[in-house]
């Protein structure tokens, strides 16, 4: 079936290769029935379901998917088994793949390698603290998923303009950490804060811009790709899964829009959450998607729109190999005498799955894609810090520069050399998978790809 699946695609290809630019859009149901979300057993879903959201780009050379998942990670092998199906769906190399997820927590996770270190060690994978390891149903949507892109290819509709907005949203986002008179973290402000006096505190480093590129058919849109660096959790541990805010504020441009399909993706969010402007009070999704809705909004009718043609896209690729955290190889020992803290810690087989990765040299990919001469979207891996998002549009001033982060999440949060000294939740022990080392190498791979 694979096979047949893989000669009609490839077949399509070729045939739309020499009818121009062309778009094909996809949208999939990935709501679980009744499994194990990332954090507690489900026990109902909730009026919008989760969604895997795409394009295939087709042109003058091969396809380009691009994958947006109402997740909260797809992780180490996992991202290879969905990259790799989903580039035979479309016709192309698992390179010229990149998918992310919004990282919503009432949402499953994927990492069948943590699963089969866990199964190594004689342990199930769904019994650990509530937390699901069991890729049971992420499996089943792989080949759900890789039907819905041969399917869309074979419908893909001519694009012949590209729209870029930009908009800034006002009180969604703010940075976690507030720092004491030694520079360090003295606290974490999360995704809900109750404490009125942290609350209270200055909104901190943030990038306030919602980026917004469209592609059209003439005067009728395609697509709309929206990307914000924040956390999307209003409130969660519900047992019901959700997409939380920014989902509803996709959903609401949606029905604004019903002609494009809306896909969001979520910027280098790492140390940014609504925790300023978030108490936790359950009416506070809707106001905070409300907002982001308004700023979708501002960046699609402030949009400026040019023609595009096959040969105005361009897809770069760098593969780059981080180090590993240190203090991994000690967890490693550790577990060696015993497996205790794969119950006490459900990260830590995401982590030994990671640093088995790396030790076999197997790279993370950032790649960029061009539109025209002066516009490039970054997408890569991780929970980044927002300075590496400050720092790509800085490269690059005067073009038009969004991110996507949240690809491959084996290794956790990326924070910058200095986080790592600073402290904070986000670079604590079996949280963040690197150590300072990875900041020139991430950084490096960006003005690579924005100079290219």
């Amino acid at each position: 079936m694979m096979l047949g699946l893989l000669v009609f695609s490839f077949s399509v290809f070729a045939r739309h290769a020499k009818e121009g630019l062309r778009i094909a859009t996809f949208d999939v149901d990935v709501t679980p029935s009744d499994d194990l979300l990332a954090y507690d057993k489900q026990v109902n879903t909730w009026d919008l379901s989760l969604r895997a959201k795409g394009i295939v780009i087709l042109g003058s050379d091969d396809p380009i998917v691009l994958c947006s998942v109402d997740w909260l990670a797809i992780s180490n092998g996992g991202m290879d088994q969905f990259r790799e199906a989903m580039a035979r769906a479309a016709g192309t190399k698992p390179e010229r793949v990149s998918l992310h997820v919004v990282h919503q927590h009432d949402a499953p996770r994927y990492d069948p390698s943590a699963e089969d270190v866990l199964l190594k060690a004689g342990i199930d994978p769904a019994a650990i603290n509530l937390t699901s390891l069991d890729g049971t149903f992420p499996r089943s949507v792989i080949p759900r998923l890789a039907q819905s892109i041969a399917a869309a290819v074979s419908h893909a509709k001519p694009v012949t303009h590209l729209g870029l907005g930009k908009a800034e949203i006002k009180e969604v986002a703010s940075n976690r950490h507030i720092y004491g008179e030694d520079g360090k973290v003295k606290t974490t402000r999360m995704s809900s804060t109750k404490d009125a006096a942290i609350r209270a505190e200055p909104e901190g480093l943030i990038d306030p811009i919602l980026s917004l590129v469209s592609f059209w058919n003439n005067e009728t849109p395609v697509a709309v790709l929206t990307f914000y660096a924040c956390h999307p959790q209003s409130y969660y541990r519900t047992g019901i899964s959700n997409p939380d805010f920014p989902g509803i504020a996709r959903f609401f441009r949606q029905l604004n829009e019903p002609d494009a399909l809306h896909i969001h993706f979520n910027g280098a969010g790492g140390n940014i959450a609504a925790g300023k402007y978030n108490d936790g009070s359950h009416k506070n999704r809707l106001i905070l998607a409300e907002r982001m809705a308004d700023g979708m909004k501002q960046a699609w009718e402030t949009t400026t729109k040019t023609p595009l043609q096959a040969d105005d896209l361009d897809w770069f690729v760098e593969k780059i190999h981080l180090p590993p955290a240190p203090a991994l190889y000690q967890v490693r020992e550790d577990l060696k005498k015993s497996v205790d803290l794969f119950r006490q810690n459900n990260s830590s087989a995401g982590k030994m799955a990671w640093l088995e990765r790396t030790e076999k040299k197997i790279p993370v990919e950032i790649a960029c894609l061009k539109l025209k001469n002066d516009a490039r979207v970054i997408f890569t891996f991780g929970e980044l810090f927002v300075e590496y998002q400050l720092y790509a549009k800085q490269q690059q001033k005067d073009q038009f520069v969004a991110m996507a982060a949240y690809g491959d999440l084996g290794m956790g949060y990326i924070g910058v050399a200095s986080s790592y000294e600073k402290g904070g939740y986000e670079v604590g022990h079996l949280i963040s998978g690197v150590d300072g080392r990875a900041e020139p190498i991430i950084k490096k791979a960006i003005r690579t790809l924005l100079n290219r």
